[in-house]
């Protein structure tokens, strides 16, 4: 039974194949440096000593910026990726992590470190989440609405290959050449996807070639805006689309504040290094791979994507406590143990907005009742996906208002149960208060309800209000 649902898995990836091996080369590049990352930064802020403040308080602040902007940027780019197709938007948003990482490879002084982190934050405004949320709607795009679960599961399980590969490699290279070799994969992926990724979406013809720059910006700017507002109305008006809304923003806020802190914390309180950090994601991602491959695409027939989604929240509860509360430097493998089951969050929550777009989209074909049957079809064919990139854009929006909000609570609260004026002696603190967050989002998670289903046969839904009229 395994090995069928595996098999029928890979058939389904195999459209997505030349979106894939590009974007698992880019993932492959990003893990690699993770674990290192650390190191250098604190030896280059705080010479000599394991805990850096000043390295907390900076990544604190990245994440800060990275979140304010995204709330405008990864709805744009969703949209973006709707109108003008997706593989130029991939080819962005893979493109921009080039840059920080090419400083780090020629210099690791404290002044690279400090033009690494701008270029950086640039890097995530634009890529951090949009790339999921672009290869979700691409694959949304080809892969029949029944079988996209599997097809995210596959999605995020190569997403957590890639970074065990990564991790392997940084523990096993020397430091001198992860960053060389991770530019080398960082450049592929574009070119890869430049020459061989296929568009899935008709580009929007252009017109008013003849206006002036002044009226072509004010246009660009009225329709984004537009376009936006219709995003936020069919998120709110979806019962399903707005709950999963919630649950993303209170889990957001919990974990994004947990991994904006985790690594310092670890180095600070068990003298943890590249080795150590390299074990712990690997560990974790070779428990998502099984995960997200195996058992997911057999738990979704039995509990759906609802159950997954409340599985998966308990688990990145325990995930959290037990961090706060380690008492040994085995307690940490023990927490990154749940990871392989807290990662089933990410293709639960794909499958639930993206079978809220579609319902959405069904409903406003049905309500279009001037289209004749011929134009009803032919409307259905082309914008089937429609409404993927807008509100997976809008969905990650929310996250990263999140994303921005945890660092300004995390950033110091971290910093001052680490230091000796901590009122009580609890290192872990802050990521204790981070958990009670996806608890919050655990109780929204409960009232979560999928939309009412509409007829399974579209061209009954599309005849109907015309039979009706005859």
């Amino acid at each position: 039974m395994v090995f069928k649902d595996c098999v029928g898995g890979l058939k389904e990836l195999r459209p997505l194949a030349h979106l894939l091996l590009p974007l698992c080369f880019h993932w492959i590049a990003e893990e690699m440096t993770v674990s290192v990352l650390v190191d250098v930064v604190t030896s280059a802020l705080c010479p000599g000593q394991t805990t850096c403040s000043e390295a907390i308080y900076i990544s604190g602040l990245q994440q800060t910026v990275v979140g304010i902007f995204k709330m405008v940027v990864l709805p744009l780019l969703g949209q973006l990726a709707d109108e003008y197709g997706r593989k130029p938007l991939l080819l962005i948003t893979v493109s921009t992590s080039i840059f920080p990482f090419a400083v780090l490879a020629w210099n690791q002084s404290r002044g690279s470190v400090y033009v690494y982190y701008v270029l950086r934050t640039i890097s995530f405004i634009i890529s951090q989440g949009s790339i999921f949320c672009i290869a979700v709607a691409y694959a949304a795009d080809i892969i029949e609405e029944g079988n996209r679960a599997a097809a995210f599961s596959w999605i995020t399980g190569f997403f957590s290959a890639s970074h065990v590969l990564g991790n392997l490699l940084a523990r096993f290279l020397p430091e001198k050449y992860i960053f060389v070799v991770s530019i080398a994969f960082l450049i592929f992926s574009p070119v890869y996807m430049h020459f061989l990724l296929a568009e899935t979406v008709e580009r929007v013809p252009k017109r008013d070639r003849d206006s002036t720059f002044l009226t072509n910006i004010i246009n660009v700017a009225h329709k984004r805006y537009e376009s936006m507002r219709d995003a936020a109305a069919v998120v709110f008006e979806s019962p399903t689309l707005r709950g999963i809304s919630f649950v993303s923003f209170f889990y957001e806020l919990g974990m994004s504040g947990i991994s904006s802190v985790l690594l310092f914390y670890l180095k600070a309180v068990f003298g943890f290094n590249k080795n150590q950090y390299s074990e712990i994601l690997s560990m974790v991602g070779i428990g998502a791979i099984f995960s997200q491959i195996l058992v997911l695409p057999l738990l979704n027939p039995l509990v759906g994507e609802g159950g997954i989604l409340s599985l998966a929240l308990l688990a990145s509860i325990a995930y959290g406590l037990l961090y706060g509360l380690a008492w040994a430097s085995w307690v940490p493998y023990l927490s990154a143990s749940f990871g392989a089951i807290y990662i089933l969050m990410k293709p639960a929550t794909y499958a639930i907005i993206s079978k809220g777009s579609s319902s959405m989209n069904q409903k406003q074909l049905c309500s279009a009742s001037f289209l004749n049957l011929r134009l009803k079809l032919e409307f259905a064919l082309r914008y089937t996906g429609l409404l993927q990139g807008k509100t997976q854009g809008f969905v990650a929006g929310v996250q990263s208002i999140a994303s921005f909000l945890s660092p300004l609570a995390m950033s110091p609260l971290t910093s001052w149960f680490l230091s000796s004026t901590a009122p009580f002696d609890c290192k872990g603190f802050s990521i204790i208060v981070a958990s009670v967050s996806m608890m919050i989002a655990l109780c929204f998670a409960c009232l979560l309800k999928p939309d009412e289903e509409l007829s399974h046969d579209p061209e009954d839904e599309i005849e109907a209000p015309l039979l009706r009229e005859s």
